[in-house]
């Protein structure tokens, strides 16, 4: 289907406001409604795109049309179908950012429903190719028809199968095992044993090749029977379900938008309870807790994509609403309502789609209302940040609580503080280039295990005590510490921990035995 045998369809009674003939005879790939000011995200190259001009003003108008149209050039769109209700017509500074651009327009009236646009694209393109689809033309119509409603996976699977006359168990699931929609008797797997079958090959498995998905929430039509349905017809439904996730992807987008809300305002110092409240709302979140807060990270490999794995680890965990989004530094975040640890079972699963990513992830203590969410974003931020230091290379969710010793708790600090911590407090210990550093680093290593034991510490380094005592006083001398007191033993400790690999800790020669009464004097 063409734009011009879109514009020539008297039953829709469009008006042709721009073109230029070449851009008339471009093909039509597909339909999108979108109201936003820049479209170009959720636009595919050759779709028609329906808005109802709800994003235009006055005020300003030349720059929103241009800003809008732009976006619609670059996104590659065929064809701009313009609402006359929301401002009686179509205004004249969109006409001239179309020629501009050189995007097409025409004008839809008021009497003419957008759905009935999404018909007429959709139910002309299978009509076409027809004889290339097992699907009959009468279920092709009702997909068409719920894909235009915006039906759930769960609807359009139902439909798929509905005119084969038995029972076919067919299920949507994403990698991690999820069951996303399912036939009647589909249901019933567990998250671990569908990401097995689908990991083994067993029955019948397609993609789901929807655009701008994350592989963390992709989606794989199963048919346990590998006979119960022709190859044709299940490639043309997986087909229709990438349409259906493109849509429902479109719209999850809006959610994200205002989870990013609410993230500004829990970094932001002193945000007002209102705004707070107003925040949750916005994400569809209770306005009482608890709640519970967990960051996510994927690093340089996969640069985004931990939004997907947070939103597909909250939706295994099926307890209700959650905000997924962006905190203003680019981390993702999820605020989920309830105090249960609700990630850490679906965490290796979801990590498991993208096995050369890490999936570094970070929680803390629940939050008993909207006021302390601003404290539990600050605790996983933290142990999002012991997670990476902790396994760079591998998936990891830690909790800020358990973060119960010196060395743990260090893991939290970023490598940049803790080596110009262990610098500054060691200096000439780790300096490479004095002769004297290493024994005296080891020394004192020695030394603190031992609970500032003179004797265990000879011992243990095979030296005479007196070499001991020698030794030590050097480290004093270079460090400014005096190993007698308490406090100057932890800063040394925790130096000596910030110079190791992150949670390894130190390697002492000994390990700290019973508490000494030895002194240092």
């Amino acid at each position: 289907m063409h734009v011009e045998h879109l514009l020539q369809d008297e039953t829709l009674g469009l008006h042709l406001l721009w073109a230029e003939h070449a851009l008339l005879e471009r093909r039509i790939s597909g339909v999108t409604v979108t109201d936003l000011e820049d479209p170009a995200r959720f636009v595919r190259p050759g779709e028609v795109v329906l808005s109802g001009l709800v994003w235009w003003t006055p005020e300003g108008g030349r720059d929103k049309a241009d800003r809008f149209v732009a976006g619609l050039r670059d996104a590659d769109a065929a064809v701009l179908l313009a609402g006359e209700e929301t401002h009686g017509a179509v205004p004249g500074e969109l006409i001239e950012a179309c020629a501009r651009h050189g995007i097409p327009l025409a004008a839809v009236p008021t009497d003419v429903m957008f759905r009935a646009v999404t018909d007429t694209v959709y139910l002309q393109q299978w009509g076409e190719l027809s004889r290339h689809h097992a699907l009959p033309e009468s279920a092709r119509a009702r997909l068409s028809r719920l894909l235009a409603q915006d039906a759930g996976p769960d609807a359009v699977v139902a439909a798929a199968f509905a005119h084969l006359g038995r029972a076919v168990v067919a299920q949507v699931l994403t990698p991690a095992g999820r069951t996303v929609a399912a036939t009647e008797g589909g249901g019933g797997l567990s998250a671990p044993e569908a990401a097995a079958l689908l990991a083994d090959g067993t029955g019948t498995t397609l993609p789901v090749d929807a655009d701008a998905v994350s592989p963390y929430e992709r989606w794989y039509l199963y048919l346990p029977d590998p006979g119960a349905a022709p190859p044709r017809m299940l490639r043309e439904v997986a087909e229709i379900l990438a349409r259906c996730q493109e849509t429902w992807f479109r719209r999850r987008a809006a959610e994200h938008r205002a989870a990013d809300g609410l993230g500004a305002l829990l970094v932001a110092p002193g945000a007002e309870p209102a705004r707070l409240a107003a925040a949750l709302r916005a994400c569809g979140l209770p306005a009482e807790g608890p709640y519970r807060v967990i960051t996510a990270d994927t690093g340089a490999r996969r640069p985004g994509a931990a939004v997907g794995a947070l939103a597909e680890a909250a939706a295994h965990a099926g307890t209700g609403p959650a905000a997924v989004g962006h905190l203003p530094d680019g981390t993702a975040f999820a605020v989920v309502h309830g105090t249960a640890d609700v990630m850490s079972e679906a965490w290796p699963l979801v990590a498991a789609c993208e096995p050369s990513v890490p999936l570094h992830g970070g929680s803390g203590r629940s939050a008993a209302g909207p006021q302390g969410l601003a404290g539990a974003l600050a605790e996983a931020r933290y142990a999002l940040e012991s997670a990476r230091n902790t396994a760079p290379d591998a998936s990891v969710l830690s909790d800020a609580t358990s973060l119960t010793s010196l060395d743990r708790l260090l893991t939290g600090v970023p490598s940049e503080v803790r080596a110009v911590y262990s610098r500054t407090v060691l200096g000439p210990l780790i300096d490479d280039a004095s002769p004297s550093g290493a024994p005296l680093l080891e020394t004192l290593k020695t030394f603190l295990a031992c609970d500032g034991s003179w004797a265990r510490t000879a011992e243990a380094l095979h030296l005479h005590v007196n070499t001991v005592h020698y030794r030590i006083r050097r480290v004093e001398h270079f460090t400014g510490r005096d190993l007698s007191r308490l406090a100057d033993r932890l800063d040394l400790w925790a130096a000596l921990l910030c110079h190791a690999d992150p949670g390894e800790g130190t390697a002492p020669a000994v390990r700290p035995g019973r508490p000494s009464t030895a002194r240092t004097r």
